[in-house]
Protein backbone atom coordinates (compact mmCIF):
# COMPACT_ATOMS: atom_id res chain seq x y z
CA UNK A 1 0.00 0.00 0.00
CA UNK A 2 0.91 3.72 -1.00
CA UNK A 3 2.32 6.02 1.63
CA UNK A 4 -0.65 8.39 2.41
CA UNK A 5 1.61 10.89 4.46
CA UNK A 6 4.35 11.59 2.39
CA UNK A 7 5.36 14.81 4.39
CA UNK A 8 6.32 17.96 3.26
CA UNK A 9 7.65 16.80 -0.22
CA UNK A 10 5.53 18.74 -3.37
CA UNK A 11 3.65 16.43 -4.96
CA UNK A 12 4.89 17.42 -8.28
CA UNK A 13 7.19 19.88 -9.67
CA UNK A 14 5.76 23.52 -10.55
CA UNK A 15 6.88 25.83 -13.18
CA UNK A 16 7.55 28.72 -10.42
CA UNK A 17 10.21 26.35 -9.36
CA UNK A 18 12.70 26.50 -12.25
CA UNK A 19 14.54 28.81 -13.82
CA UNK A 20 13.73 28.95 -17.98
CA UNK A 21 16.93 27.08 -18.94
CA UNK A 22 18.47 27.75 -22.87
CA UNK A 23 17.24 23.90 -23.32
CA UNK A 24 13.62 24.38 -22.39
CA UNK A 25 13.82 27.89 -24.36
CA UNK A 26 15.25 26.44 -27.69
CA UNK A 27 12.91 23.48 -27.39
CA UNK A 28 9.68 25.41 -27.19
CA UNK A 29 11.33 28.16 -29.31
CA UNK A 30 11.48 24.83 -31.76
CA UNK A 31 7.86 24.01 -31.89
CA UNK A 32 6.31 27.34 -32.19
CA UNK A 33 8.36 28.06 -34.67
CA UNK A 34 7.35 24.89 -36.42
CA UNK A 35 3.59 26.15 -36.20
CA UNK A 36 4.24 29.53 -37.68
CA UNK A 37 6.02 27.54 -40.23
CA UNK A 38 2.67 25.48 -41.21
CA UNK A 39 0.53 28.49 -41.17
CA UNK A 40 2.64 30.90 -43.17
CA UNK A 41 3.59 27.84 -45.59
CA UNK A 42 -0.46 27.80 -45.93
CA UNK A 43 -0.88 31.33 -46.86
CA UNK A 44 2.00 30.80 -49.79
CA UNK A 45 -0.16 28.01 -50.99
CA UNK A 46 -3.17 30.05 -50.92
CA UNK A 47 -1.33 32.39 -52.96
CA UNK A 48 0.15 30.21 -55.79
CA UNK A 49 -3.72 28.96 -55.81
CA UNK A 50 -5.27 32.19 -55.86
CA UNK A 51 -2.51 33.20 -59.10
CA UNK A 52 -3.97 30.08 -61.13
CA UNK A 53 -7.58 30.59 -60.27
CA UNK A 54 -7.78 34.12 -61.94
CA UNK A 55 -6.31 38.03 -62.25
CA UNK A 56 -9.03 38.76 -59.28
CA UNK A 57 -7.89 36.24 -56.53
CA UNK A 58 -4.33 36.67 -57.43
CA UNK A 59 -5.25 40.61 -57.02
CA UNK A 60 -6.39 40.15 -53.36
CA UNK A 61 -4.33 37.60 -51.79
CA UNK A 62 -1.26 39.90 -53.24
CA UNK A 63 -2.34 43.29 -51.96
CA UNK A 64 -2.46 41.24 -48.34
CA UNK A 65 0.83 39.10 -48.81
CA UNK A 66 2.40 42.17 -50.32
CA UNK A 67 1.36 44.45 -47.20
CA UNK A 68 3.54 45.47 -44.08
CA UNK A 69 1.56 42.93 -42.30
CA UNK A 70 2.06 40.21 -45.36
CA UNK A 71 5.91 40.95 -45.60
CA UNK A 72 6.34 40.89 -41.65
CA UNK A 73 4.47 37.24 -41.45
CA UNK A 74 7.28 36.85 -44.83
CA UNK A 75 10.16 37.97 -43.05
CA UNK A 76 8.98 36.09 -39.47
CA UNK A 77 8.91 33.19 -41.30
CA UNK A 78 12.77 33.30 -42.81
CA UNK A 79 13.45 33.63 -39.39
CA UNK A 80 11.55 30.75 -38.16
CA UNK A 81 13.13 28.84 -40.85
CA UNK A 82 16.27 29.73 -40.22
CA UNK A 83 16.28 28.82 -36.46
CA UNK A 84 14.42 25.36 -36.88
CA UNK A 85 17.54 24.65 -39.16
CA UNK A 86 19.97 26.22 -36.95
CA UNK A 87 18.41 24.32 -34.13
CA UNK A 88 18.10 20.75 -36.54
CA UNK A 89 22.06 20.74 -36.74
CA UNK A 90 21.81 21.18 -33.01
CA UNK A 91 19.83 17.95 -32.27
CA UNK A 92 21.80 16.41 -35.01
CA UNK A 93 25.06 16.98 -33.30
CA UNK A 94 23.01 15.67 -30.00
CA UNK A 95 22.08 12.22 -31.89
CA UNK A 96 25.47 11.83 -32.12
CA UNK A 97 26.21 12.61 -28.94
CA UNK A 98 28.11 15.78 -28.91
CA UNK A 99 27.20 18.83 -26.76
CA UNK A 100 25.09 17.46 -24.33
CA UNK A 101 27.08 18.84 -21.45
CA UNK A 102 25.14 21.66 -19.16
CA UNK A 103 27.81 24.64 -20.67
CA UNK A 104 27.81 23.53 -24.49
CA UNK A 105 23.91 23.12 -24.53
CA UNK A 106 23.78 26.40 -23.10
CA UNK A 107 26.47 28.03 -26.09
CA UNK A 108 25.07 25.91 -28.83
CA UNK A 109 21.31 27.02 -28.01
CA UNK A 110 22.57 30.71 -28.10
CA UNK A 111 24.67 30.13 -30.62
CA UNK A 112 21.72 28.59 -32.40
CA UNK A 113 19.65 31.85 -32.10
CA UNK A 114 22.60 34.13 -33.48
CA UNK A 115 23.36 32.10 -36.15
CA UNK A 116 19.55 31.89 -37.37
CA UNK A 117 19.39 36.11 -37.31
CA UNK A 118 22.78 36.08 -39.24
CA UNK A 119 21.31 34.05 -41.23
CA UNK A 120 18.25 35.70 -42.37
CA UNK A 121 19.58 39.05 -42.16
CA UNK A 122 21.98 37.43 -45.20
CA UNK A 123 19.10 35.92 -46.99
CA UNK A 124 17.32 39.22 -46.75
CA UNK A 125 20.38 41.37 -48.06
CA UNK A 126 20.71 38.70 -51.48
CA UNK A 127 17.62 38.57 -51.90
Amino acid sequence: MSDVNRGDRPLSPHLSVYRPQMSMITSITHRITGVGMVIALSWIVWWFLAASTGPEAFATLDSSLTSWFGILVLVGSLWALSYHFCNGIRHLLWDFGYGLEKVTARKTGVAAFVCSVILTVLVLLIA
